[in-house]
């Protein structure tokens, strides 16, 4: 990928990062690993959340989808400060597209009376 894309938002990566990678785990690999294990249980919590018939049970279920949610952010966060992760912006013109595509199917939602 071309890194001289303005449109790219990231860090830059630690000094001493290998260009090749060895068969060995390093930090980005096993924070990398971390992450999609954060991202699998808040999707299993997210179910686990809606579903729970007792009180009690909602409430803890809900306090560790938020603390997972919390540790899925902190180690985005932790990634993209050290430049593992990087992100595109989108054009304006793109994002008014977008916005102009989609804010007319406001008309076809339920309960549309309801909004204020």
């Amino acid at each position: 990928m071309n890194n001289s894309n303005p449109n790219i938002i990231k860090n830059p990566k630690p000094p001493g990062e290998p260009q090749v990678k060895g068969p060995q785990m390093n930090d980005r690999d096993y924070l990398n690993d971390l992450l999609a294990t954060e991202k699998y249980l808040t999707d299993g919590f997210n179910v686990a959340v809606r579903e729970a018939s007792h009180d009690q049970l909602y409430q803890d279920w809900l306090q560790i989808l938020q603390e997972t949610h919390q540790a899925s952010r902190d180690i985005f966060n932790l990634m993209f400060q050290k430049g593992w992760y990087k992100l595109e912006a989108e054009q304006q013109q793109k994002l008014d597209q977008a916005y102009q595509q989609f804010s007319g199917y406001s008309s076809q939602f339920p309960y549309q009376n309801l909004q204020q």
